[in-house]
């Protein structure tokens, strides 16, 4: 079984579009098992809020990184890339085909292209950074960087301080560009990915991400949102659904307005994940409501 190629199957679009129920019918069409990249559903307090896989889900095909952490544990996408090829080296043994599903759009790149992998820098250097930012502006380490790499310059969202002054810390501590650490030493991987877009016009994106809110809200976040009271300041819980709730819960908002903020906020994301997941070039687009046949006969097509 070993000497033929492997396929990671990547299932990338908006939330609320059908990932889930997709990823489901092709590990069973496969005979296979599912990988989470999504990095929210990791944490086993967030059930709901996350619309992590169902029980009745979860029993139809054997999921890896759900519910697997909690939000007291520290976990990054480092940790997660490490963890999941581990995981895929496994599953290859047994199966030529692997199913992958997630929205988090860094965290699907980490496991089918790998990171990119910086040096430590003085602390320093970033403070004396911002306070130029600070005193001179954005323009003054815009224009820096231009001198320092081009090409970085011409490539980031230059835009954002952030940014910009992520690019020029590495210039500065390295002696080297920024640029020059891009797509370095990221290993080979040895499977090939299929990426599966799901997509369907704006208007209908919107309209079940507002139905999925209002079905969390019936099945019981509030609750789920209360029992995390003590943990809203951990990253994890800067999550949309739950940090809504918190502003509701500490009196700040009503219930109405945390709802609308919770849909608005979630509208933004899925806007946000169609951009990032539109720039891979070679993603096989389908319509949320494709037969699942005509998708298998896709894939099998490329696959054999």
């Amino acid at each position: 079984m070993n000497s033929h190629t492997k396929y990671l199957i990547s299932i990338v679009g908006p939330t609320a579009i059908g990932k889930t129920a997709l990823s489901i019918k092709l590990a069973q069409y496969y005979n296979t098992e599912i990988i989470s990249a999504d990095s929210r559903q990791f944490f086993k307090e967030m059930q709901i809020g996350t619309a992590a896989p169902t029980p009745d889900e979860l029993a139809s095909a054997k999921h890896h990184f759900i519910h697997h952490k909690s939000i007291k544990d520290p976990y990054n996408v480092g940790a997660f890339e490490k963890d999941a090829l581990q995981c895929l080296d496994g599953l290859f043994k047994d199966h030529n085909v692997v199913i992958m599903v997630g929205g988090s759009g860094l965290y699907v790149d980490a496991v089918t292209k790998g990171l990119d992998h910086f040096p430590e820098v003085d602390a320093s250097i970033r403070e004396a950074l911002n306070s130029q930012l600070k005193t001179n502006g954005l323009k003054s380490l815009q224009d820096h960087l231009q001198r320092l790499d081009p090409t970085s310059y011409n490539t980031i969202a230059i835009d954002n301080p952030h940014r910009v002054t992520r690019a020029l810390e590495i210039c500065i501590g390295t002696g080297k560009p920024y640029s020059s650490f891009l797509n370095q030493g990221k290993e080979k991987r040895n499977f090939k990915t299929i990426t599966v877009g799901l997509m369907a016009d704006r208007p209908l994106v919107y309209q079940r991400i507002n139905q999925r809110v209002d079905i969390m809200l019936q099945e019981g976040l509030l609750n789920e949102v209360k029992t995390l009271l003590d943990y809203k300041a951990l990253n994890a819980l800067n999550t949309v659904g739950y940090k809504e709730l918190f502003n509701y819960l500490d009196g700040t908002w009503d219930l109405e307005f945390a709802t609308s903020e919770i849909k608005k906020n979630t509208r933004r994301f899925a806007k946000r994940q169609l951009t990032w997941f539109k720039k891979k070039e070679d993603t096989l687009w389908f319509n949320f409501d494709t037969q699942i046949d005509t998708i298998t006969t896709q894939l099998d097509a490329y696959i054999n």
